[in-house]
């Protein structure tokens, strides 16, 4: 029954350490984008209205 104590207590550490590696990851910034805003014009999806059309 110890070892089922300590295994939860390693888990408990790990699943922490990870938590604390993401949140740095997050406030140091290395989940912004900062390419995507830049070349969003560059791949309109809408397309260009002809006003030469007469309806």
């Amino acid at each position: 029954m110890s070892i089922v104590i300590l295994l939860a207590i390693i888990g408990i550490l790990v699943a922490g350490g990870f938590l604390v590696a993401f949140l740095w990851a997050v406030k140091s910034g290395q989940y912004d984008d900062t390419e995507s805003p830049a070349m969003r014009m560059l791949f309109d999806d809408t397309k260009p209205v002809d006003k030469n059309i007469k309806s």
